[in-house]
């Protein structure tokens, strides 16, 4: 099952879903005491700022890592649920990084989310290796908070 995330749209559509929204979503995590835990890595200050309060708004708890080797020590000692990585950080490239955290929570390798700038075949090539979804930069906040919705583990109701 892939998810398809419609650029523009705010849509994520996965096959045979029934509609929840990205914001219920979220609310079914927290209305458990338990929010969904995403982790930002980019090496601009800026970005992570406007991810995490964008996630934070959302519903998740978000987290922000600017280089390589802080993300891989927030996995090694924290839970996360969802990650968002840019391609290019300087210390690491997001697929070592990707490959890394997965190694240490293996949920990961599904529920990861690449986001780049860099349109050269090498990075197609490089996130495609991955198995994972991407965003391309510059993309709207509502199709990032859509996507990581996509992405996040749901809490079922135990009663239901």
């Amino acid at each position: 099952m892939t998810w398809k995330v419609v650029p523009g749209s705010g849509g994520v559509q996965h096959p045979g879903s029934r509609g929840a929204s990205p914001q219920t979503k979220a609310n079914e995590s927290m209305s458990f005491g338990k929010q969904v835990r995403v982790l930002v890595v980019d090496d601009e200050p800026s970005i992570c700022k406007a991810l995490t309060m964008a996630l934070s708004r959302g519903g998740y708890d978000a987290i922000a890592a600017q280089s390589g080797e802080s993300a891989l020590a927030i996995v090694r000692n924290e839970h996360i649920d969802v990650m968002l990585i840019d391609l290019r950080i300087p210390d690491m490239r997001g697929d070592v990084i990707f490959e890394v955290a997965a190694g240490h929570q293996p949920h990961l390798r599904y529920q990861t989310l690449f986001m780049t700038g860099d349109i050269t075949e090498r990075a197609h090539k490089l996130i495609a290796a991955c198995k994972c979804h991407f965003l391309r930069k510059p993309f709207d906040l509502r199709d990032m908070t859509d996507a990581v919705a996509a992405l996040a583990p749901r809490v079922q109701d135990a009663a239901g």
